[in-house]
């Protein structure tokens, strides 16, 4: 079959469709249906979120869908960008333009026939109607509204023209756009986070614009269409959105289908109540990827600043946020997002991969690319990188920071001046001999607590040299910086041989 409307000649397209308008939703189905616009954003990966946890906390599906329609503001690799950070983040969706499933396509542009037949059931219904008005009649409207200091609307003026009139318009070929009618009234519906809500829409706006006169959907027409179409049963978006629901739910009345329930989740706010804006440059995923922040971290940080959760504790994975949540006790507050935090809840998430072996084989692989990417020619091997995790933990931020120069001496011996090591001490040849003895003492049974205990016995009996100064000495010997860990846990991370060397090439040659 094909449709035309407008001047835009399309074909059907094949694909799977909802069952009868009326019967009872029996499947959890919930959407994210981001525009490839831009990149995904914090804002954008709270509300994917909220719709992955319900759907796994319902045993139900996941959906991805690209509304794309708006072509003039499309950003390449938008599209890829977006379905990759979901798959980063640990909430891939079940269905999507990649994956594929049963009701695709899962782009708004491939399904335009889809958007054509509705319009062409609410043309015959006489439920909408063709608009010719030019965009100079709709911008002097714009201005004179401004001028009265009122709202602009559009007049309705094309609603009121005869058959005959549309018929010798279109015979002129004169462009239009098709517009839905408003019922006139107040509608009311119930969200299932704001309560009921009463919006009389048609006397405030307009009879909004559906199909555009280049054939594409607004997203009025095209969020109804493809919820109807993706059996949709749960509706999950921001609250932005909670004034419009009012024309979709005219719109599925008109078209005699059985609407979604509707949730509309609280904004996501800066710490001070301002707006997350895409001109911050810290709000896309990408960033946060790039800094190496973990997936768990993010999802963490934007959950525990909100509603819907037992409790707000640092920490929570992915398994128990999906235990943990409840759409009925998100609150119609906004959530203020404190990054600022976002450090600590890096630290106690990265502990815990270190703590699992699993994960912390993951932070090895991680490191050791890390690192060949760094220092070309060297290599280190997994033992020595999980030694040195596993004795960072807790002080870590993130895995990169174990490429700053503060842990330079891990990958790379430093380079020593012998004279700013006689300054510190005139006993330095004899300190170098003393922690000799030490290390090849405990070559065999080495813990950070004995390493510790024999160290501060043996150079506290220097006569000439303070034990905190012997301290300063070996950790410059070590490491070149004159801050860091403990010098025992600095020997135990890169191991009694290197120690040694390090320690004899300084002070026993």
């Amino acid at each position: 079959m094909r449709l035309l409307l407008g001047r835009v000649l399309l074909p059907a397209v094949r694909q799977g469709s909802r069952g009868c308008a009326g019967g009872p939703h029996k499947e959890i189905r919930v959407r994210f249906a981001p525009s490839p616009t831009g990149f995904l954003h914090l804002g954008g990966l709270r509300t994917a979120l909220y719709n992955y946890l319900f759907a796994k906390k319902h045993g139900g599906n996941f959906i991805l869908r690209l509304e794309d329609t708006d072509r003039s503001r499309l950003v390449p690799g938008a599209a890829d960008g977006i379905e990759d950070m979901l798959e980063w983040a640990g909430i891939p969706p079940d269905e999507s333009p990649r994956r594929g499933g049963l009701f695709g396509p899962y782009e708004q542009s491939q399904r335009l026939s889809l958007y054509h037949e509705a319009v062409q059931a609410l043309l015959e219904s006489g439920s909408a109607y063709r608009c010719f008005c030019t965009p100079q009649r709709l911008e002097l409207i714009k201005k004179e509204a401004l001028r009265r200091r009122q709202t602009p609307r559009y007049d309705n003026r094309c609603r009121h023209l005869t058959s005959a009139q549309v018929q010798e318009k279109l015979a002129q070929n004169l462009p239009f756009v098709v517009r839905f009618q408003l019922p006139s009234g107040a509608h009311s519906f119930q969200d299932l986070v704001f309560g009921w809500t009463h919006h009389d829409v048609a006397s405030v706006e307009g009879d909004p614009v559906i199909l555009k006169g280049d054939g594409f959907p607004t997203y009025h027409l095209a969020n109804v269409v493809d919820d109807y179409k993706m059996a949709v049963s749960h509706v999950l978006r921001g609250e932005e959105w909670l004034i419009s629901t009012t024309k979709h739910l005219l719109l599925y009345r008109a078209l005699g289908w059985r609407p979604p329930a509707y949730a509309h989740l609280p904004l996501l706010l800066n710490k001070d109540g301002s707006k997350l804006s895409k001109r911050q440059g810290d709000i896309f995923i990408q960033h946060f990827v790039q800094r190496g922040y973990l997936p768990d971290a993010m999802l963490d940080i934007i959950t525990n600043c909100g509603s819907g959760f037992t409790g707000n504790q640092i920490g929570r994975t992915l398994p128990e946020l999906i235990e943990q949540y409840n759409l009925q006790s998100v609150s119609t507050h906004s959530a203020l997002l404190d990054l600022d935090k976002l450090p600590e809840f890096s630290r106690v998430h990265l502990s815990r991969w270190i703590e699992g072996a699993d994960m912390r084989a993951q932070l090895v692989a991680r490191l050791q690319t890390l690192l060949r990417e760094k220092y070309k020619d060297a290599t280190f091997d997994r033992e020595y990188i999980e030694r040195i995790l596993v004795l960072r933990k807790g002080h870590l931020i993130l895995l990169t920071d174990l490429l700053s120069p503060d842990y330079s001496y891990l990958w790379v011996r430093p380079s020593v001046q012998q004279e700013d090591l006689h300054r510190l001490s005139s006993e330095a040849s004899e300190i170098g001999s003393l922690v000799v003895q030490i290390l090849h003492k405990s070559r065999h049974d080495t813990s950070l607590e004995l390493l510790s205990r024999e160290l501060k016995s043996h150079l506290q009996q220097l006569k000439a040299t303070k034990y905190s100064t012997s301290m300063q000495l070996l950790r410059l010997v070590l490491s070149g910086i004159k801050k860091g860990p403990s010098v025992a846990e600095m020997m135990l991370s890169l191991g009694v041989e290197e120690s040694i060397i390090r320690v004899q090439k300084a002070l026993c040659s």
